[in-house]
């Protein structure tokens, strides 16, 4: 991790990974290739506004002072300077190249899926998920746990009945499509968020390195009931994956 993404890392949560915190204004920490490198460029950038904040506040400030009224009580009739109508040229130019380049890196890297070595389809519902693993010819609905039904440790509007299972350290792509309207399918700490439409299907991918539970929900405006149908994706080592696998089939 850079030092600035240290410094800014200050101001994620500490107590779970997994969760917005109260007061939070940061990221989740990131727990996929892709949420480090929007980490990352979200760092970059709050750098470079920054500086432009500052330089446009400072020169105003000189601005106001130098060419106030009482000082020159005989406008300059200057109209125009060469030298400085190249620099805010150039310089603007400049900067979106720095922010251009990493960004359409970020872009292809985030789109580009090789070697996955399991698939999910994750399908939107009004008003639940419904994932199916293709390679294990496996289906099962994900449903909010009511508020009454929760146990001890369970997150409200976020833990489900059946989660998304995956195995520690596994290449996944996720094909997400929709059964009636509009969803998404969205998971903070992994950086994906990907729309859901009926009759077609949209693709992206995740890895996570540490195990535990992330949670997302589905951030497109579905219907009366869009706030109640979160996403957890759990991730275990490949021992307790098989475990699982092989009790959902024999269910």
């Amino acid at each position: 991790m850079s030092v600035v993404a240290s410094l800014i890392s200050l101001l994620s949560p500490k107590a779970n990974a997994a969760v917005p915190q109260p007061w939070q204004i940061g990221f989740q920490p990131p727990a996929s290739p892709i949420m480090e490198g929007i980490t990352e460029m979200h760092h970059m950038l709050m750098i470079i506004i920054t500086c432009i904040a500052i330089f446009v506040t400072v020169l105003l400030g000189y601005v106001l002072f130098r060419f106030r009224a009482s000082r020159n009580p005989v406008p300059s009739q200057t109209s125009h300077n060469t030298l400085l109508e190249v620099v805010w040229t150039l310089l603007p130019v400049l900067i979106l190249v720095i922010i251009g380049i990493p960004s359409l890196k970020l872009m292809f890297f985030a789109s580009k899926i090789e070697n996955a070595d399991m698939t999910v389809k994750a399908i939107g519902r009004q008003w639940y998920w419904t994932y199916e693993y293709p390679e294990q010819k496996l289906q099962f609905d994900s449903l909010m746990i009511e508020e009454k039904d929760l146990k001890p440790g369970q997150l409200r509007l976020l833990d489900v009945d059946n989660p998304v299972v995956v195995p520690v350290g596994k290449t996944v792509r996720v094909i997400v499509t929709s059964e009636d309207v509009l969803h998404s399918f969205a998971v903070p700490a992994l950086g994906i968020k990907k729309d859901a439409v009926p009759g077609r299907l949209n693709e992206t991918w995740f890895r996570i390195e540490k195990e535990g539970t992330y949670y997302g929900q589905c951030s497109e405006l579905c219907g009366v009931k869009h706030g109640f149908m979160p996403i957890a994706v759990k991730v275990v080592s490949q021992e307790q994956y098989d475990e699982w696998l092989n009790s959902k089939k024999a269910k």
